[in-house]
């Protein structure tokens, strides 16, 4: 898999990176399975909930990076 970017879609991560959800429920995104979150891109995630987008998704890129090691 690929690096994720801010475009990405809560739901596309989800399917191809089902390891994110904690990462996304710690900085307080609980309803990973509301229809309205499934279409949500990371950025808009991110500025609901007041995170920087570019360190949500470096962490994400760095998780997915060290599952695959």
């Amino acid at each position: 898999m690929g690096q994720i970017s801010k475009s990405t879609t809560i739901g596309e991560l989800l399917q191809v990176y089902p390891d994110a959800a904690p990462i996304l429920m710690e900085i307080g995104m609980h309803c990973l399975g509301c229809p309205s979150a499934q279409m949500e891109s990371l950025e808009e995630a991110a500025m609901v909930h007041g995170i920087d987008s570019d360190l949500l998704v470096e962490k994400i890129n760095a998780s997915i990076k060290a599952a695959n090691m």
